[in-house]
């Protein structure tokens, strides 16, 4: 499941288990290839909870997360972030990172 948030959807979001966040911009042609890679994880594996946040309509957040660029992935587990990638990454970094947080 991927589901676009903001602040005050995030803040409120029950942080229980494993979840990938998703920084991206608008503008951003790397974010959206990156969004197919995300779509094609999703497809795969449907019980992992993947948010997409738009980085320049979430300012605090991004402040909050210590989000420097675009596209940037949290990988969060039980609420707390366990790794992060940045840049465009291929679809084996992110299942490689997906994997270590579910073992």
């Amino acid at each position: 499941m991927i589901k676009e948030m903001n602040t005050i959807e995030f803040d409120a979001l029950d942080k229980q288990g494993v979840m990938l966040v998703e920084f991206y911009s608008k503008t951003c042609g790397p974010c959206k290839m990156l969004a197919f890679v995300l779509k094609d994880i999703s497809k795969a594996d449907p019980d992992l909870s993947i948010y997409t946040i738009d980085f320049d309509e979430n300012k605090e957040l991004k402040d909050k997360c210590g989000v420097k660029g675009f596209p940037t992935i949290l990988f969060l587990k039980d609420g707390l972030e366990v790794s992060r990638l940045e840049g465009l990454k291929q679809k084996p970094a992110i299942i490689k990172e997906i994997e270590k947080m579910k073992n």
